[in-house]
């Protein structure tokens, strides 16, 4: 363990400045510790952002793909628990909250059956080739329960805005090459993104993966589109269950941070 990762030694909650949200927002925080509790940012710059702060654009990237790359990585059949632990339903802690429907659904009806939840790659595990392999094709930080049709039918798409409304999920739109997502997880969405673009830099034997501004991206090890995930990132701001989210999975499963979640302005520094 790093010696950042120290400083952290159980439980990262218990340790460090923590902020009580009113109950009963939606989507607030898997059950792990008490819902709508969740990190400062504040609480995190003096130790496991310290090099980063000051920086911007390039050295910015740089530095916090040198923080966030020091990480435990999961095997894919490891995936399964973990969603079930980042994105429980704070309502019903028998449930995970699915990532483009919204729906709360159990834990237990997963599986590739149509009805049941799977595990979506937000960053389409085509982008890049990278398919299930421990990396970025286990990463949960861009993982998520997701219905199993609605994951078909947003494929490997890139993310804009537009398209034809989802009759199996209201408030998702997509078209030939694209899908956008509804309202309430657009920054989410668009954060998974970018944190992906700043873990995986190629250096470590898979693609170095980049936003761009187009859709169409195929294979590259590119996604987009990146314009609108900045308007999305600004319009949607980290809500409760996506920050308590960014701290279960640094508690308790690859002990890193998406530090965009935790610092949504270092969107604009760096692109």
């Amino acid at each position: 363990m790093s010696r950042r990762h120290s400083f952290y030694a159980r439980p990262l909650l218990a340790a460090v400045a923590t902020v009580t949200v009113l109950a009963g927002t939606a989507a607030a925080a898997p059950s792990d510790s008490s819902p709508g509790r969740y990190t400062t940012a504040a609480a995190l710059d003096d130790t496991y952002y310290q090099d980063a702060l000051g920086k911007t654009g390039a050295e910015l990237k740089a530095a916090l793909h040198t923080i966030i790359s020091d990480q435990t990585k999961l095997s894919y059949s490891q995936v399964w628990d973990a969603l079930k632990a980042t994105d429980e339903d704070p309502a019903n802690s028998s449930n995970v909250v699915l990532l483009y429907t919204g729906r709360s659904q159990s834990k237990n009806d997963n599986g590739g059956n149509s009805g049941q939840w799977n595990r979506e790659h937000v960053w389409a595990k085509s982008h890049g080739d990278f398919g299930t392999a421990t990396g970025p094709g286990t990463d949960v930080h861009h993982l998520r329960p997701t219905d199993v049709q609605v994951n078909s039918i947003r494929g490997n798409k890139d993310f804009d805005n537009g398209g034809g409304e989802l009759g199996s999920a209201p408030g998702n739109f997509t078209d030939s090459d694209s899908f956008e997502p509804r309202d309430q997880v657009k920054g989410d969405v668009a954060r998974m993104i970018l944190y992906m673009a700043v873990r995986y830099e190629g250096n470590d034997s898979f693609a170095d993966l980049e936003p761009n501004d187009q859709v169409n991206n195929g294979s590259a090890p590119k996604m987009g589109k990146l314009s609108v995930l900045k308007a999305w990132s600004q319009e949607d701001p980290p809500d409760t269950f996506e920050k308590r989210r960014n701290d279960v999975i640094f508690e308790r499963f690859q002990h890193n941070r998406n530090p965009f979640i935790d610092h949504p302005e270092w969107v604009d520094a760096i692109w």
